[in-house]
This record gives C-alpha cells, structure tokens and sequence, in this order.
C-alpha cells in the first residue's frame, strides 16, 4: 500500500475516533449522539478498510443504538409544565446544587441573589427541565434573567420556547439577559432575543 494513502487512513481512523471521544463529553444529549454517530460511521469505515470487521461490526452496533435513541428523543412527547417558587425554598437551593457544576459552564458568575428573586421551575411529568431566576428590570413587567438553565436531556430550545411563553401569560412583556459565554449567545439568539455587545433584549 502507498505510504501516502496509508498515512491517510491513519488520519481517517483518527478523526473518527477523536469525534467519538469528544461526543463523550458534550453535555447535549442530542449533540453527543448525532458527533458520536458521525465518529463511529468514519471509524468503521476505517476498520472496514484494514479489514478489522469485529470492530466494524461493534461501530454499527453503536450507529443503530445512537439512532434508536435519538428517534425516541424526538418522538417523545414533551409536556411541560411550570411552577413559581420562592427563591429561599430549599428545593431551590438543592436543584441549584446538584447541578452547579454545569450551570457554571454557561452562567460562571452566578450566585442566587440575597434579595428574593422570582424562580420560575419547568419540568417534564417528574422530571426536572430547567429553571429560570430574575428580577424586575426598572418596572414590574421587565425581567433581568440571572439564570435560565434547561438540563442536557431538554437542551433543545422547546422548553425555553414554552417558558417565554408562560412569561408574556402573567404578563412580562420584555426580558433581558447579559452573557459573555458563546453558548449562552447562540442560545438566546434561537430565542429571538436582540444583542447589544453583551446585553440581550427580547420582547414578548
């Protein structure tokens, strides 16, 4: 075999084995298994070519088992619902902890305010969705979001399309957030918010 096209093979087992690691570590479920299917599918063609066919076979085992699990992510009905809490409540407190870790990666200076803050917690049957903290904003009917958090199984923008929603029925009429994370950037744009440097706006 020519030592080029060798080289190149190498390169392609190694692409698809990176893209499988790095679907290990996305917090997405969605992303993780669509970048996983990718990485498994080079990896087999890879395989397939050096003529490793029990790993082939794993590969495909693995593509058939990400897309059995994203059609049933995306066939499952999603029925949200939402409570308002006060922001001293201990279940608060402990949603707040238990996913702190990852609310950090998207919102790094945040801290629940000492002043009470309107809380308003989605969620799924008896899952947990997401929840969302803030304040009024110069008069009652603006709110500056200090939190808006959805979990990686719900991180598809429904859940954030049905909060904004509930938001404009009690009668919040513009909503503003500040953010310096891309990710959170990308997010809110998908909102439909409007970006000034790092001051987003929407109005409901």
């Amino acid at each position: 075999m020519n030592a080029d096209i060798k080289l190149i093979i190498e390169i392609v087992g190694y692409i698809g084995s990176a893209l499988v690691i790095v679907s290990m570590l996305m917090t997405s479920v969605v992303k993780l298994r669509v970048t996983n299917i990718i990485g498994s599918l080079i990896f087999a063609i890879y395989s397939q070519i050096i003529h490793s066919y029990p790993t082939v076979a794993m590969q495909y085992c693995l593509i058939i088992i990400n897309l059995v699990n994203l059609y049933k992510l995306y066939s499952m009905q999603k029925e949200y619902s939402i409570s308002k809490l006060d922001s001293k409540e201990k279940f608060v407190q402990t949603f707040l902890e238990h996913n702190m870790n990852d609310i950090k990666k998207f919102f790094p200076d945040f801290e629940l305010p000492d002043t009470p803050a309107d809380v308003y917690y989605i969620y799924s049957n008896n899952n947990s969705v997401g929840i969302l903290i803030g304040k009024p904003s110069g008069t009652p009917s603006s709110l500056e979001v200090l939190l808006d958090y959805t979990t990686p199984t719900y991180r598809d923008t429904s859940a954030g399309k049905f909060l904004y929603q509930k938001l404009k029925e009690q009668g919040i009429t513009k909503v503003t957030a500040k953010t310096n994370v891309e990710q959170h950037k990308k997010y809110l744009l998908k909102m439909g918010f409007t970006a000034k440097d790092d001051i987003f706006e929407k109005v409901l």
